[in-house]
């Protein structure tokens, strides 16, 4: 599963892509840098039980141990001081990048409620794409029942793209859904 997408990539986005975009050099083509998958957790800032599975739900998610981030300064409109847990990151490459990618198309988005494509306004201006998923039982190494407390988690899928034209080509390539009609 893991060789699916980035054979994919190599063996028919590439040349598709030079072909599109006029370019000669495949070093060139826009290509998936990294994706980047964060859950903030500064709701579950004073029960290290509810962190801790926080923790463990994304190691299962991602198949990397995340990076717990915490606050710099302290913000006391939040009820916040500094050093205290905030979120959780991972930073996928190589094949777990491709092997997550091809579950997030395959089987995560299709499993979304109401899902009807990805909207085209999700990029940031450079060709990076922005997912949000307000509950990560969405996954599906997540056993629902065994869940508790739901927890929100962002995807970021980076590519060297540049803009969003580009970046919209090269994932809706590799197969990603896009809503249709949509700008």
């Amino acid at each position: 599963m893991t060789e699916r997408l980035s054979e994919i990539y190599k063996s028919k986005v590439q040349p598709k892509l030079m072909k599109d975009l006029g370019l000669t050099n495949i070093l060139a083509v826009p290509r998936v840098e990294k994706v980047i998958v964060a859950a903030g957790i500064g709701k579950f800032k004073d029960d290290p039980k509810l962190i801790e599975s926080a923790v463990a739900d994304l190691t299962t998610i991602t198949g990397q141990n995340p990076k717990i981030t915490k606050a710099k300064i302290a913000i006391s409109a939040f009820k916040l001081r500094a050093n205290d847990v905030v979120g959780l990151v991972v930073t996928l490459r190589g094949e777990k990048m491709w092997s997550f990618l091809d579950k997030l198309m395959s089987i995560v988005l299709p499993r979304v409620r109401d899902f009807r494509g990805v909207e085209k306004s999700s990029f940031d201006g450079r060709g990076n794409l922005n997912l949000g998923f307000p509950e990560h039982t969405v996954f599906p190494e997540i056993d629902a029942n065994k869940v508790d407390k739901l927890k929100s988690l962002g995807v970021t899928i980076v590519t060297s793209a540049g803009s969003n034209e580009r970046g919209t080509l090269l994932l809706s390539d590799l197969g990603f859904p896009f809503r249709k009609g949509n700008k």
